[in-house]
Protein backbone atom coordinates (compact mmCIF):
# COMPACT_ATOMS: atom_id res chain seq x y z
CA UNK A 1 0.00 0.00 0.00
CA UNK A 2 2.65 2.52 1.29
CA UNK A 3 6.54 2.26 -0.09
CA UNK A 4 9.40 5.29 -0.83
CA UNK A 5 8.19 5.74 -4.82
CA UNK A 6 4.55 6.65 -4.07
CA UNK A 7 5.03 8.21 -0.77
CA UNK A 8 7.69 10.31 -2.48
CA UNK A 9 5.39 11.05 -5.85
CA UNK A 10 2.75 12.60 -3.14
CA UNK A 11 2.67 16.32 -2.64
CA UNK A 12 4.45 18.09 0.18
CA UNK A 13 2.11 20.55 2.06
CA UNK A 14 3.69 22.90 0.19
CA UNK A 15 2.46 21.83 -3.05
CA UNK A 16 -0.48 20.91 -1.96
CA UNK A 17 -1.30 24.89 -0.39
CA UNK A 18 -0.27 26.03 -3.92
CA UNK A 19 -2.51 23.80 -5.71
CA UNK A 20 -5.66 24.35 -3.34
CA UNK A 21 -8.36 26.01 -5.48
CA UNK A 22 -11.22 25.86 -3.27
CA UNK A 23 -10.05 27.22 -0.03
CA UNK A 24 -6.01 28.49 -0.95
CA UNK A 25 -6.21 31.65 1.08
CA UNK A 26 -7.14 29.78 4.46
CA UNK A 27 -4.92 26.78 3.63
CA UNK A 28 -2.20 29.43 3.46
CA UNK A 29 -3.13 31.46 5.85
CA UNK A 30 -3.48 28.79 8.81
CA UNK A 31 0.08 27.33 6.85
CA UNK A 32 1.64 30.70 7.78
CA UNK A 33 0.92 30.65 11.60
CA UNK A 34 0.62 26.96 11.97
CA UNK A 35 3.05 26.39 15.26
CA UNK A 36 4.15 23.43 17.25
CA UNK A 37 5.90 23.34 20.73
CA UNK A 38 9.57 22.84 21.03
CA UNK A 39 8.19 19.49 23.40
CA UNK A 40 6.71 18.40 20.56
CA UNK A 41 9.53 18.57 18.35
CA UNK A 42 11.92 17.27 21.11
CA UNK A 43 9.91 13.97 21.51
CA UNK A 44 9.59 13.34 17.75
CA UNK A 45 13.68 13.96 17.42
CA UNK A 46 14.04 11.44 20.51
CA UNK A 47 13.03 8.40 18.76
CA UNK A 48 15.35 7.06 16.76
CA UNK A 49 15.57 6.23 13.35
CA UNK A 50 13.53 8.41 10.08
CA UNK A 51 9.56 8.24 10.53
CA UNK A 52 6.91 9.67 7.85
CA UNK A 53 3.26 11.27 7.63
CA UNK A 54 0.95 10.63 4.97
CA UNK A 55 -1.77 12.90 5.51
CA UNK A 56 -4.99 11.99 3.36
CA UNK A 57 -6.95 14.67 2.39
CA UNK A 58 -8.57 17.06 0.90
CA UNK A 59 -8.54 21.43 -0.03
CA UNK A 60 -12.48 21.46 0.45
CA UNK A 61 -12.24 19.77 3.90
CA UNK A 62 -12.86 22.10 6.53
CA UNK A 63 -11.55 19.26 9.71
CA UNK A 64 -8.41 19.02 7.01
CA UNK A 65 -7.57 22.70 7.62
CA UNK A 66 -7.70 22.32 11.53
CA UNK A 67 -5.40 19.23 11.54
CA UNK A 68 -3.17 18.98 8.96
CA UNK A 69 -1.03 22.87 8.77
CA UNK A 70 -0.15 21.71 12.25
CA UNK A 71 0.96 18.36 11.62
CA UNK A 72 2.73 19.85 8.70
CA UNK A 73 4.67 22.10 11.19
CA UNK A 74 5.43 19.35 13.33
CA UNK A 75 7.11 17.51 10.04
CA UNK A 76 8.98 20.75 9.03
CA UNK A 77 10.84 21.17 12.56
CA UNK A 78 11.56 17.40 13.36
CA UNK A 79 14.53 16.66 11.19
CA UNK A 80 13.68 12.69 11.38
CA UNK A 81 9.93 13.19 10.09
CA UNK A 82 8.54 14.27 6.69
CA UNK A 83 5.14 14.58 5.25
CA UNK A 84 3.44 13.87 1.73
CA UNK A 85 -0.58 14.82 1.63
CA UNK A 86 -2.08 12.42 -0.61
CA UNK A 87 -5.51 13.90 -1.87
CA UNK A 88 -8.22 11.72 -0.69
CA UNK A 89 -10.21 11.49 -3.87
CA UNK A 90 -7.20 10.06 -6.00
CA UNK A 91 -6.16 7.86 -3.82
CA UNK A 92 -9.31 5.31 -2.71
CA UNK A 93 -6.80 2.06 -1.36
CA UNK A 94 -6.06 4.24 1.31
CA UNK A 95 -9.13 5.97 1.88
CA UNK A 96 -10.69 2.75 2.24
CA UNK A 97 -8.46 1.07 4.27
CA UNK A 98 -8.41 3.87 7.05
CA UNK A 99 -12.46 4.28 7.30
CA UNK A 100 -14.06 5.57 10.39
CA UNK A 101 -16.81 4.28 11.89
CA UNK A 102 -16.47 1.37 9.39
CA UNK A 103 -18.02 3.09 6.47
CA UNK A 104 -16.88 6.56 6.71
CA UNK A 105 -14.83 8.54 4.44
CA UNK A 106 -13.73 10.67 7.03
CA UNK A 107 -10.60 13.07 6.51
CA UNK A 108 -8.34 14.27 7.59
CA UNK A 109 -6.06 11.13 8.15
CA UNK A 110 -2.76 10.90 9.84
CA UNK A 111 -0.87 7.85 9.18
CA UNK A 112 2.56 7.05 10.63
CA UNK A 113 5.13 4.73 9.17
CA UNK A 114 8.63 3.70 9.66
CA UNK A 115 11.60 4.37 7.34
CA UNK A 116 10.37 1.26 5.75
CA UNK A 117 7.56 2.21 4.94
CA UNK A 118 5.79 -0.37 7.48
CA UNK A 119 2.45 1.64 8.80
CA UNK A 120 2.59 1.81 12.57
CA UNK A 121 -0.84 3.98 13.06
CA UNK A 122 -3.18 6.06 12.42
CA UNK A 123 -6.14 8.45 13.28
CA UNK A 124 -8.86 10.04 12.14
CA UNK A 125 -10.75 12.49 11.16
CA UNK A 126 -10.91 15.17 14.38
CA UNK A 127 -8.78 15.50 17.47
CA UNK A 128 -10.94 13.16 20.21
CA UNK A 129 -11.76 16.27 22.68
CA UNK A 130 -13.42 17.77 19.44
CA UNK A 131 -14.61 14.68 18.22
CA UNK A 132 -16.63 14.55 21.74
CA UNK A 133 -18.26 17.67 21.31
CA UNK A 134 -19.48 16.75 17.91
CA UNK A 135 -21.08 13.62 18.81
CA UNK A 136 -22.08 15.20 22.20
CA UNK A 137 -23.08 19.00 22.66
CA UNK A 138 -23.19 19.53 19.00
CA UNK A 139 -25.19 16.42 17.77
CA UNK A 140 -27.94 17.32 15.60
CA UNK A 141 -26.43 21.01 14.98
CA UNK A 142 -27.23 22.70 11.63
CA UNK A 143 -24.51 22.07 9.32
CA UNK A 144 -23.63 25.29 9.02
CA UNK A 145 -23.64 26.24 12.59
CA UNK A 146 -21.38 22.65 13.16
CA UNK A 147 -19.37 24.18 10.72
CA UNK A 148 -18.81 27.64 12.41
CA UNK A 149 -18.16 25.36 16.41
CA UNK A 150 -15.61 23.13 14.44
CA UNK A 151 -13.93 26.11 13.22
CA UNK A 152 -13.80 28.12 16.31
CA UNK A 153 -12.38 25.13 18.22
CA UNK A 154 -9.56 24.54 15.82
CA UNK A 155 -8.77 27.99 15.96
CA UNK A 156 -8.64 28.30 19.66
CA UNK A 157 -6.79 24.99 20.39
CA UNK A 158 -4.12 25.81 17.38
CA UNK A 159 -3.29 22.20 16.80
CA UNK A 160 -2.45 21.27 20.29
CA UNK A 161 -4.74 18.06 20.15
CA UNK A 162 -3.42 17.09 16.44
CA UNK A 163 -0.26 16.99 17.54
CA UNK A 164 -0.08 15.64 20.44
CA UNK A 165 -2.37 12.66 18.72
CA UNK A 166 0.63 12.32 16.41
CA UNK A 167 3.69 12.40 18.35
CA UNK A 168 1.43 9.59 21.20
CA UNK A 169 1.12 7.37 17.75
CA UNK A 170 5.02 7.85 17.01
CA UNK A 171 5.80 7.36 20.31
CA UNK A 172 4.33 4.03 20.56
CA UNK A 173 5.34 3.25 17.23
CA UNK A 174 9.09 3.28 18.46
CA UNK A 175 8.25 1.64 21.46
CA UNK A 176 6.94 -1.58 19.94
CA UNK A 177 8.73 -1.46 16.22
CA UNK A 178 8.97 -5.72 15.54
CA UNK A 179 5.39 -5.97 16.96
CA UNK A 180 2.20 -5.88 15.18
CA UNK A 181 1.50 -2.27 13.81
CA UNK A 182 -0.46 -0.28 16.43
CA UNK A 183 -3.81 0.59 14.42
CA UNK A 184 -6.10 3.13 16.24
CA UNK A 185 -8.73 4.87 14.69
CA UNK A 186 -11.89 5.92 16.34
Amino acid sequence: MMNSTRFLSAQTFEQMIAGASENGDLWRAIGARATVSDDAVRRIEALSGHWHIAALSADWCFDSLGVVPYVAALAARASNLDLRVFERDANPDLMDAHLTDITKRAIPVIMTFDDQFEAHGWWASRPQALQKLVATEWNGMAKDALITEKRRWYAQDRGKHSVEATVALFEAAAHAQGATPLISAR
